[in-house]
């Protein structure tokens, strides 16, 4: 019997787990918290996440493996502060209370290129939180740095389903850490390391998450 954690499960990445996790027959139940409700799943408990980190106990929090997808865009954020509040300070805080509730298996949705000391804002803001999450102490930790998602995202992104077109188009010919990486992919990877993830920081890159990465 697994109880596995998901936050982000109204996102792109995060509502594909969900489905995914539904369908494993490891999973026998899901904690959801998030800002909008879910639609009924007998299975899924679906608190709402602002109050769930509010609150003063950890037993809510208590799963054996929980995935992170959090994740906005300074566009969609309205500034780089706002942007900052969910994929930093909101994320971590979540990060925070999975570790001291005791869940020992994370999987976390950064991004291709994070890094700490990155002049650009959005790869600087990912690899800080890698690194602020890795010092938590999780006995397992996936990080997973996908590229380009493909995908239909509730929100309309004009520019990102250009761009997407044009990579698939020249899909062949780039190499694959450059491609456009499967949400599918992505999905099953985050529940096999919170299901299943063994001791240890592991990261996984774009190359593996692309359309037929192993």
């Amino acid at each position: 019997m697994t109880t596995l954690l998901i936050v982000g499960a109204t996102g792109l990445v995060g509502g594909r787990a969900m489905t995914l996790a539904l369908a494993d027959s490891r999973i026998t139940r899901i904690i959801a918290p998030t800002r909008r409700a879910l639609p009924p799943e007998e299975r899924v408990a679906n608190p709402r996440l602002d109050d769930l980190i509010a609150g003063a106990g950890d037993d809510d929090w208590r799963a054996d493996g929980a995935i992170c997808a959090l994740g906005t865009t300074r566009a969609a954020a309205g500034s780089a502060a706002a942007f900052r509040a969910v994929d930093y300070d909101l994320a971590l805080r979540v990060a925070r209370r999975l570790r001291e509730a005791g869940v020992v298996r994370l999987a976390l949705v950064s991004a291709l290129g994070a890094d700490p000391r990155s002049p650009f804002l959005y790869p600087r803001t990912k690899g800080e939180l890698e690194q602020a999450i890795g010092a938590l102490g999780f006995p397992s930790l996936t990080i997973l740095r996908p590229g380009f998602l493909d995908g239909e995202r509730a929100e309309s992104r004009p520019i990102e389903q250009a761009v997407g077109k044009v990579l698939r188009f020249v899909a062949p010919v780039l190499p694959r850490v450059a491609r456009v990486s499967s949400v599918t992919q992505v999905a099953r990877q985050l529940i096999e390391a919170a299901v299943a993830g063994t001791p240890g920081i592991h990261i996984i890159g774009a190359a593996q998450l692309a359309d037929g990465g192993d």
